[in-house]
């Protein structure tokens, strides 16, 4: 099963699972009469919207290069990856200000046993869909399956925050809003990681040191004449990646010697490292070397 395949499913599965708990939480917060249990049901229904980004960033991203995106498609996945941190953001900012109104009014709930029994089956479901997205992820490398894996465990633990409400909400009446309020601190920092991996990429990075390294062997053992490289920056496509830096040779080859040598180290990174290279050539004494 190829990556796109891997994402459409995850991306089907996440929307029935999460239309299924849905439906099951809104009927069990109208019937109990529990703002949070029905507060709990939208916030699942969230994970859907995000899950249709996930099915949308695989689609477009699974296009090929054409005339007016050279590199393809593959950046659409960091963009989805973006799109569903902020939601995860706006999700955890929602959840605080709700267990702050909470503390401020002293408000506290008594819930009959089907809710406790549905809330319990969301903790378990939701986070065997954290377990499955996270799956799909080392599956295809594909941000935006992390990032839904990282908003279904938020569901997760915004249904076990309540679970915990519920049960030692008879004994103390701030119970879930204070945990509540810890939770949505986690959302957040989760919801950071998630637009840090998306983001990063999207700027543009340096190389990572191991990265560095190896290119710096490959050119050791290819280019007899190359002194020293530097200036390297690589540009992310999903799985396409560009490389570009600068090679120092011997001021005294010929222009044809040098392409030649360039054109090696190129062929070299693209067979090891699965890495498109485009290396800008400088004589070794040139003054504007860095």
């Amino acid at each position: 099963m190829n990556r796109y395949r891997i994402a459409l499913a995850e991306g089907w599965v996440s929307i029935l699972v999460n239309l299924v708990l849905f439906a099951a939480k809104l009927t069990a917060g109208i019937l109990s009469g529990s703002i949070a249990v029905m507060a709990d049901a939208w916030h699942t229904l969230s994970d859907s919207f995000t899950s249709v980004i996930v099915l949308i960033g695989a689609k477009v991203s699974a296009k090929p290069a054409d005339r007016e995106h050279p590199f393809g498609h593959g950046r659409f996945e960091l963009i989805a990856s973006v799109i569903i941190g902020v939601l995860l953001g706006v999700t955890g900012f929602s959840f605080l200000t709700e267990a702050v109104e909470r503390l401020s009014s002293r408000s506290g709930s008594s819930f009959p046993p089907f809710v406790i029994a549905v809330t319990a089956a969301s903790v378990l479901i939701k986070e065997a869909g954290a377990q499955f997205a996270f799956w799909c992820y080392r599956k295809t490398g594909m941000k935006s399956l992390k990032a839904d894996g990282a908003h279904h465990r938020s569901d997760a633990l915004s249904s076990l925050v309540l679970l915990a409400g519920i049960l030692a909400g008879q004994t103390f009446w701030w119970s879930d809003s204070v945990l509540a309020v810890f939770i949505s601190f986690f959302i957040f920092h989760t919801a950071w990681d998630i637009l840090k991996d998306g983001i990063n990429p999207l700027l543009g990075e340096i190389p990572e040191n191991d990265l560095v390294k190896e290119i710096q062997d490959l050119a050791r053992k290819e280019c007899s004449c190359c002194e020293h490289i530097h200036h390297l920056h690589i540009h992310t496509y999903g799985r396409h990646r560009e490389l570009t830096f600068h090679m120092r040779l011997d001021p005294d080859m010929t222009i044809r010697e040098g392409h030649q040598e360039a054109t090696r180290l190129e062929k070299a990174i693209l067979e090891n490292l699965n890495i498109h290279a485009t290396i800008h050539i400088e004589p070794s004494q040139y003054p504007g070397c860095r």
